[in-house]
């Protein structure tokens, strides 16, 4: 069996890192900490999951490599964000703690640049950085790294997705061009190979499992409800885990807030974590979470980036993000060290192809669970509390003394009826929450017959723009697409700014050359349509309508006018070879009627 000192880390490494609880080096660690040792060896791009020992690979060969008679830096680490950042300086000070004149420094935006200047002209031996704080320092000729041997890029696919590139060129060009460069990533983007071939020479590449695998340890379940249940289903899930300890990852910093705000709501121990709060709020939020007195972090990717925290649960995806690499991050919270941990999706039905494209990407195969049923969750709370119960440390001497007064306020009570009352004291709330509560899964329908055998028409290619939304929501025509420049980060933008009241939820979204159709809860649409209408993208105005066939919208579009409804239901019923020819031959329609009004003279021939 491998050990530390086998690989060549010194002795009072060796006893810091013992007290810390690491008895035998970790599959990364057995391959770059000797390679990064010895001095002569090439540079290192390190493929591994997040939670498999990345920063001791490369933070206890770093420490090693210090000259401490010199009180410059030495040994540079970028990282993409502040906790990050901040972690791995607390992991190298653990680490170093028998090399007494050893400093780390970490230098990040959002804290007092005043305080870290100080620090650098006291002199630091590594300095661990996010690129925007350190160029900033580099200007202010503060930081010198003209000493710099090693730099370490920690997370380097999340950097270039956040932009970092420039800045990485930029901090490269301050340190010397013989120096050791190490990359570490848990997916591998084309972009990190073409940029190690830039930066490094003659990189060796060690994996840690396969490429952009999803870490083994990790059990990956998903749930499918209607878009309008997804918020009921993460209670149930959350419910359904006495325990839990997780991050529920969300897209929006305003989705973040929004879906915190309503789990404190209904009693949950949570809070958010997002690109809105200050470095101070950030610290308190991250500091309760880690000491578990909240249990359930509602945060973005970005913000959450970094945090290295022991022994999470669950992490829960609230929707699943578009690129599979965030996945992988975001499933590589939990499960860490060796240890065993949970990743579900929360999804409606539009989302499985995205589904089986994750699965593809890191070789893993998806659960597909019913979400608990309010029996299930009563049960397994209920077993709980007696777990807790069994497990209690009773301080015989202190609770003896009030024993004999509450035992004779309660010996009228017989232990059948006590245990109920114990019950009930704790569960009160959630019997009467889940009372007639209904079921939330998303039912997939019977696959319909062929048209051919049904003796209709074959379906026109086009026809699945012309689909109805599923049960509970409207499906709505823009008159802007993909040849305008239309994404549907472009309609969520424009929904946040144009429609009042309420957060508008969004599903299904088709983006056509010349329109787009999407989805909202039926409630919203009207809202939706009013909202968009006249609005302006890129100097286009735009042009809302309600676009499902199967359903009758006319009597709320014409209400305002005080016309029949049943003067309009054929508005809303497209037949035509798409909702663009639709509108145009409505349009038509309007205009040939009007020509046929009485009184008007007729067309000369």
């Amino acid at each position: 069996m491998t050990t530390f000192e086998d690989l060549g880390v010194s002795e009072p490494l060796r006893r810091a890192i013992a007290e810390l609880g690491f008895e035998q080096p970790m599959p990364v660690q057995e391959k770059v900490i000797p390679h990064l040792l010895d001095d002569a060896s090439s540079d290192v791009v390190a493929l591994a999951q997040t939670g498999t020992g990345k920063t001791a690979a490369f933070g206890l060969p770093v420490i090693q490599r210090i000259d401490t008679s010199l009180n410059k830096p030495q040994a540079l680490i970028l990282a993409p964000t502040r906790e990050l950042c901040l972690q791995i300086g607390s992991d190298l000070a653990d680490f170093s703690k028998y090399i007494p004149d050893l400093r780390v420094l970490p230098v990040y935006g959002g804290s007092s640049i005043e305080s870290q200047i100080r620090s650098l002209r006291a002199g630091t031996q590594i300095i661990v950085a996010t690129p925007g704080r350190l160029i900033d320092l580099i200007n202010r000729g503060v930081a010198d790294l003209s000493n710099v041997h090693t730099v370490v890029l920690d997370e380097a696919d999340e950097m270039l997705n956040m932009g970092f590139l420039d800045s990485i060129d930029e901090i490269l060009a301050h340190v010397p061009e013989e120096r050791k460069m190490l990359f570490f990533s848990a997916t591998m983007p084309d972009e990190i190979a073409r940029i190690s071939k830039k930066y490094m020479k003659q990189p060796v590449e060690f994996v840690i499992g396969r490429k952009n695998e999803g870490t083994q340890n990790v059990r990956h379940i998903y749930y499918m409800v209607n878009a309008r249940d997804k918020y009921l289903a993460l209670k149930r899930i959350a419910d359904n885990s006495p325990n839990i300890y997780a991050i529920v990852f969300c897209r929006t910093r305003r989705d973040t807030q929004e879906i915190a705000d309503k789990l404190i709501a209904d009693g949950y121990n949570a809070d958010a974590l997002h690109g809105d709060l200050s470095q101070q709020q950030r610290d308190i939020v991250m500091k309760k979470f880690r000491d578990q007195v909240t249990s359930l972090l509602v945060a973005t990717d970005v913000a959450a980036r970094g945090l290295d925290v022991d022994d999470l649960t669950h992490v829960i995806n609230y929707g699943l993000p578009d690129d599979t690499a965030v996945y992988t991050h975001r499933s590589g919270r939990t499960g860490r060290a060796g240890k065993t941990g949970v990743s579900i999706s929360i999804i409606h039905s539009r989302e499985k192809g995205k589904l089986r494209e994750i699965e593809k990407k890191i070789g893993r195969t998806f659960e597909r669970k019913e979400v608990p049923t309010p029996e299930h969750i009563i049960e397994k709370q209920l077993y709980n509390l007696a777990d807790r119960l069994e497990r209690v440390k009773v301080d015989d001497d202190e609770i003896g003394k009030y024993l004999p007064g509450v035992k004779r306020k309660l010996e009228w009570l017989s232990e059948e009826d006590l245990l109920k009352r114990i019950l009930s004291l704790e569960f009160n709330r959630l019997l009467a929450y889940y009372r007639d509560a209904p079921r939330i899964d998303f039912i997939d329908e019977k696959p319909r017959k062929d048209k051919k055998e049904r003796g209709e028409r074959p379906s026109d290619p086009r026809e699945k723009d012309r689909r109805t939304a599923e049960k509970g929501m409207a499906r709505l025509y823009v008159n802007a697409g993909k040849a305008d420049g239309f994404y549907a980060g472009n309609l969520i933008e424009l929904l946040n700014h144009n429609v009042n009241g309420k957060r508008v939820d969004v599903g299904r979204i088709d983006l056509m050359p010349g329109y787009s159709l999407f989805d909202v809860a039926e409630g919203d649409a009207r809202r939706v349509v009013e909202g968009l209408t006249g609005a302006d993208f890129m100097g286009k105005r735009l042009h809302c309508e309600i676009a499902d066939r199967d359903k009758d919208y006319a009597k709320a579009s014409t209400r305002r006018k005080g016309k029949n409804s049943a003067d309009y239901a054929g508005e809303y019923e497209p037949e035509m070879e798409t909702v663009r020819d639709f509108f145009l031959n409505r349009q038509r329609s309007k205009a040939a009627a009007a020509a046929r009004r009485p009184g008007r003279p007729k067309k000369k021939s």
